[in-house]
């Protein structure tokens, strides 16, 4: 194979599961993942959610790459929106410093959740001189950026200024997103595991290697795989994903109606949409799945996946993930 699989990780909190147990489940699965050769292991952001144990990916990076040897780690990843640019650029070049060549900072620009805890994030936060999120990310980058001295007294660095720092990457799905990676130097991530359209795919990709110089992009997509077919349509039977536009403000995706439900009242909008969508993943046996991958390399020079598996039962999670890499080494 000519590409290379990556995970992404989400800290899944099962029904009457304590979050401890879940995140130790998390941990475990980086000691496996690294295993069965997957390159990177990064952590969603996702804020007042008791099915998710992951809102502090930093914490989480420092706590897995100490008990890891060589996988990457990172945020896949960090919502921009409601931090200090410069405290993000500290976490990240001190976890660099700690392990140096295995941090990555992934930076996305959703909310990792509803409006109640985005209210409470940006609590306090004077809008208009947070500036917008490419201002932002421009900070973060400037901050990120390794410099051959260290300030005089009057100059200001996001310290301590590791010896090889954390690998930089913006996670997207549009052409936008692209753009702007591509003009700070930074790696782009497509989020095609929120959003499968084909067409934008192909733009967004082109767009970046045109822009920065023949880079690949990495693509994130959702991944089930299980010993038959029907095995793998019975776990995805039940997954659904929706959309809320709303007039004149932020639309997100999320996976339940009771979640578009819960959203449009914590924001109090009135004119909006739901709207239900087919979840966009690639299913089967491992040899249909990497069948599927070979031909998104082939026709979109894609060579690196960032794996997403949406289903929640551990055994059949493991399994998905052991036979997709599994079957990756075996035929590499």
């Amino acid at each position: 194979m000519a590409y290379r699989l990556s995970l992404l990780d989400k800290a899944p909190v099962l029904q009457g599961e304590s979050p401890a147990a879940a995140l130790q489940r998390t941990l475990q699965l980086a000691q496996l993942a690294e295993e069965w050769g997957y390159h990177r292991f990064w952590l969603a952001e996702h804020h007042n959610t008791a099915q998710l144990a992951s809102p502090s990916p930093e914490v989480l990076i420092a706590w897995i790459v100490a008990q890891t040897r060589h996988i990457r780690v990172g945020s896949g990843g960090v919502m921009l929106q409601h931090y200090s640019p410069y405290k993000v650029a500290e976490n990240f070049n001190l976890l660099a410093s700690l392990a140096p060549g295995r941090i990555d900072i992934g930076v996305g620009k959703a909310p990792g959740g509803l409006p109640l805890s985005t209210h409470a994030l940006q609590q306090g936060v004077d809008a208009a001189k947070k500036g917008s999120f490419a201002e932002q990310l421009q900070l973060l980058d400037s901050w990120l950026k390794p410099t051959q001295a260290q300030p005089d007294v009057e100059g200001l660095a996001a310290t301590p200024l590791p010896s090889r720092p954390a690998n930089r990457f913006l996670l997207g799905a549009s052409e936008e997103s692209a753009r702007l990676a591509a003009s700070l130097g930074w790696q782009f991530v497509f989020a095609a595991h929120l959003n499968g359209d084909r067409q934008l795919l192909e733009h967004a990709l082109s767009t970046f290697s045109h822009l920065s110089n023949g880079q690949r992009a990495l693509v994130a997509v959702q991944v089930v795989v299980a010993d038959s077919p029907a095995q793998a349509d019975l776990l995805v039977s039940t997954l659904r994903h929706y959309h809320v536009s709303v007039k004149d403000g932020p639309g997100v995706n999320v996976a339940s109606l009771e979640q578009a439900e819960r959203y449009v009242r914590q924001g109090g909008y009135r004119d909006y949409q739901i709207e239900p969508r087919t979840p966009s993943l690639l299913k089967g046996t491992a040899a249909q799945v990497h069948a599927q991958l070979d031909a998104l390399h082939h026709n979109f020079d894609i060579d690196e996946f960032v794996i997403d598996t949406p289903i929640t039962e551990p055994v059949a999670r493991l399994q998905s993930l052991e036979l997709l890499a599994t079957h990756h080494l075996v035929a590499a």
